[in-house]
């Protein structure tokens, strides 16, 4: 049909999924854990594509640029829900933070299938997937406070120091032990213990930050261009190639068995019309 892959697996996921008739994949809880593997494989293996410095020429972009583009969509997207959904003022918040975001598995898989990462377009795009992932840090502490906003300005600067502090630390230890370790252990010559290590790299350091607070995805990520520095990075990316395609098919299934044809039938008029809000009015911010 000449569409990408990455629908023909969502499709596949609404197939086997527990809302529709047919083979029904039961075990869904398992296959989200694998999917998590493979988000973070994914995105460890576009870091490694990645050049840190065609991010760094476009950071004032992507802070700006992003800030703005969080701040004002949030606010279009709540008021949105607030005076024709009907919602509270929080539930719009809710509703106008999760707008503001987008799946940065989605977007990088499609420039990766395009072939275009390492395009200018392509870097400004990922910079600011970065500034979302940074945000959600920020809206998980604000948003569960809106109906109790006591101390709210305090845990807010607390949580965002505690953020870069780690963030800082993982770069900085990460540059330091992440290529000399893959790079003493690629040269014991055994490819299944250097694969091994580059999947326990990254799934590691995903899992690290995630533990700490910050995104799964981000940590994948940050992991991934700290070793596109090392001359072995080419390596390392066709080694995890094959795990990358396979556990990331998953993540897209996952997605789809999510779905629910019942629900749809029953707002599909609400569901259309935000659908178009949202296309419509995050292109136009």
């Amino acid at each position: 049909l000449r569409l990408p892959l990455l629908v023909g697996y969502v499709a596949a996921g609404v197939v086997v999924g527990p809302n529709t008739a047919g083979p029904t994949g039961t075990q869904i809880h398992d296959i989200e854990l694998l999917a998590e593997v493979g988000v973070a494989l994914l995105l460890f293996s576009l870091g490694l594509e990645i050049s840190i410095s065609n991010l760094a020429k476009v950071r004032r972009i992507a802070v700006a640029g992003g800030s703005i583009q969080l701040i004002v969509t949030s606010f279009a997207a709540a008021w949105a829900a607030v005076t024709w959904l009907g919602v509270s003022w929080s539930a719009g918040s809710w509703f106008g933070a999760i707008v503001s975001l987008s799946s940065t598995m989605v977007v990088l898989k499609t420039l990766a299938a395009r072939g275009v990462t390492n395009t200018l377009a392509s870097s400004v795009i990922i910079g600011l997937l970065v500034m979302q992932d940074l945000a959600v840090i920020p809206m998980l502490v604000i948003l569960p406070q809106l109906d109790q906003p006591d101390n709210l300005l305090q845990q807010l600067a607390t949580s965002m120091a505690m953020a870069a502090v780690i963030l800082a630390a993982t770069v900085l230890l990460g540059v330091k032990l992440l290529p000399p370790l893959l790079h003493r252990i690629l040269k014991w010559g055994s490819r299944e213990l250097f694969l091994v290590a580059v999947v326990a790299v990254a799934v590691g350091v995903g899992y690290a930050l995630h533990a700490a607070g910050l995104s799964f995805a981000l940590g994948a990520f940050i992991a991934g261009i700290i070793v596109s520095e090392a001359e072995f990075s080419h390596l390392a990316l066709e080694e995890i190639a094959p795990l990358r395609d396979i556990f990331g098919l998953l993540f897209f299934v996952s997605v789809g068995m999510l779905f629910d044809p019942a629900f749809v039938a029953r707002n599909a008029a609400l569901i259309a019309g935000t659908f178009l809000l949202v296309l419509i009015g995050k292109a136009v911010i």
